[in-house]
C-alpha cells in the first residue's frame, strides 16, 4: 500500500503577480523549483497565509532568478501581490520508502 507524504515545501514566499486572464496555474522562479525539487507541470497545493485559502493547481516554470511567484487564471482571485504563501508538493511512498523519507523545505525570505 502506498501512502501520500509531503515531498517538498517552498515557504515564506510572496506573490509577485496575478494574471486573471490566463489558463490557470502558478508561475514559480526556476531557482525555487530546482531547490525544492518541484517540476514544471507538477500538481501543487498553494496555501495563502494572509487569507487562509488553499488551492490545487500546476506549476509553470518562471524565469530563473526573477523571483516570480504568480497566480494565474482563476487562482489569481485567491491572492494579492504581497500575500505570504506556501507551496507544497506530495509524493506517494511505499512502506519501504516511508522510514527514510525527509521532505525538502526551503525558505524564501524577501
Amino acid at each position: 500500500m502506498f501512502r501520500m507524504f509531503l515531498y517538498s515545501k517552498i515557504r515564506d514566499v510572496r506573490i509577485t503577480g496575478v494574471n486573471l486572464h490566463y489558463e490557470g496555474s502558478i508561475t514559480i522562479d526556476e531557482d525555487y523549483l530546482e531547490r525544492s525539487g518541484i517540476l514544471a507541470n507538477e500538481e501543487v497545493h498553494v496555501l495563502n497565509v494572509n487569507t487562509g485559502t488553499r488551492l490545487t493547481t500546476y506549476v509553470i516554470k518562471g524565469e530563473r532568478g526573477s523571483g516570480k511567484v504568480e497566480l494565474n487564471g482563476p487562482a489569481a482571485r485567491l491572492g494579492m501581490v504581497g500575500d505570504n504563501i506556501m507551496i507544497l508538493s506530495y509524493a506517494m511512498l511505499s512502506p519501504e520508502e516511508i522510514e527514510n523519507h525527509e521532505p525538502t523545505i526551503i525558505n524564501i525570505e524577501k
